[in-house]
């Protein structure tokens, strides 16, 4: 199957010094991989000289304009039209790139592409979802940002969304929900958490139950549904404990003549361990509910990174992640999921 992605070429904080790197990377990596890289035409080309790169799978579509990081999005939306980002999304619409991967500002990403590409009939709001490392290999986790304030319903359609991405790229017919709460007993948590989780026990998905934060590492159950505002906060506590624990383990290790033979008996291991917890092999956010494949890019993501966002665009092309979430709403129809933003 040929994949063909919009690639946004100056979005980030490094543009093209990474981005195209990464996509180079990918392409030696993907035979059937096509990539559009979108952005300033000069800029590109100078870049693919340095790394003395040619290749028919490559092409260049011309952008004259960048949406600065700190753009807010109602500004990129109404004064960038022809911005490398609105760019890369419009060739999803016009049906000439399959996904679009952007390192660029989070904000006005969202909004660009709700604006350009609409969302999926069924579905009020999207949802930022992403792979984390667990006990058992991976659990996926939305909403991690994207909607601060959701509805039971919304809870729902993020619990839909978030089966059929697992089922698609990990071939698990039945992907087990956890609704993330204080507690794993139904009278746990506030009225909107306790209304979606009734919803779900009606739902056709396999729904665990309530599910706590430290359940989301232990992998109990294959994706966490949440609203973006405890998303957000879980996330970022993830990432500071992480980043805790590798530089205790660090200090710890330099203390003396002693320890530090002891880090070199153990590299090997350390090596693996640091390897398994890198936040690098797992970028790469999805913008679930989009009529169109959306792969958002940590900002200050480095080649090896932005490689892994591609990748996940690459999956979720191939395994036909919209197609399925279409056919598992259909299902959840007689639950009254709501759609009245969806006009």
């Amino acid at each position: 199957m040929t994949i063909t992605l919009a690639v946004d070429a100056m979005g980030g904080d490094h543009g093209p010094s990474v981005t195209i790197p990464a996509s180079i990377n990918a392409l030696s990596k993907y035979d059937r991989l096509h990539i559009i890289l979108v952005g300033d035409k000069e800029l590109i080309q100078t870049e693919l000289q340095k790394n003395k790169y040619t290749n028919t799978r490559l092409s260049i579509q011309h952008a004259s304009e960048v949406v600065e990081m700190d753009e807010s999005p109602q500004s990129a939306l109404k004064n960038k039209k022809d911005s490398s980002m609105r760019v890369a999304i419009n060739l999803i619409k016009e049906e000439k790139a399959q996904a679009c991967v952007s390192a660029g500002n989070t904000g006005a990403l969202m909004a660009t592409a709700r604006y350009v590409l609409k969302m999926l009939p069924g579905i009020d709001r999207p949802a930022i979802a992403s792979s984390l490392p667990s006990q058992k290999g991976t659990t996926y986790m939305l909403d991690l940002g994207a909607n601060t304030d959701c509805t039971a319903e919304n809870l729902l359609q993020f619990a839909v969304m978030g089966a059929m991405l697992v089922s698609s790229v990990t071939g698990n017919p039945k992907p087990s929900i956890g609704l993330l709460n204080i507690g794993s007993e139904d009278i746990k948590g506030n009225e909107v958490v306790k209304q979606a989780g009734e919803l779900l026990r009606r739902s056709h998905l396999n729904f665990y139950g309530n599910v706590e934060g430290n359940d989301i590492f232990k992998g109990t159950t294959d994706v966490v549904v949440c609203d973006g505002f405890v998303g957000n906060v879980a996330l970022k506590s993830a990432e500071g404990i992480a980043q805790l624990m590798g530089r205790f383990l660090t200090q710890e290790f330099k203390r003396n003549w002693i320890t530090k033979s002891m880090a070199f008996v153990s590299l090997l291991v350390l090596n693996r361990f640091k390897k398994r917890l890198d936040p690098r092999r797992y970028n790469g956010a999805s913008f679930l509910g989009l009529k169109g494949i959306v792969i958002k890019s940590h900002g200050g993501a480095d080649s090896y990174s932005f490689f892994y966002a591609i990748r996940t665009a690459i999956e979720e092309s191939k395994n036909n992640v919209l197609e399925n979430i279409q056919k598992q709403l259909e299902l959840e129809v007689p639950l009254n999921i709501s759609s009245s933003e969806n006009i």
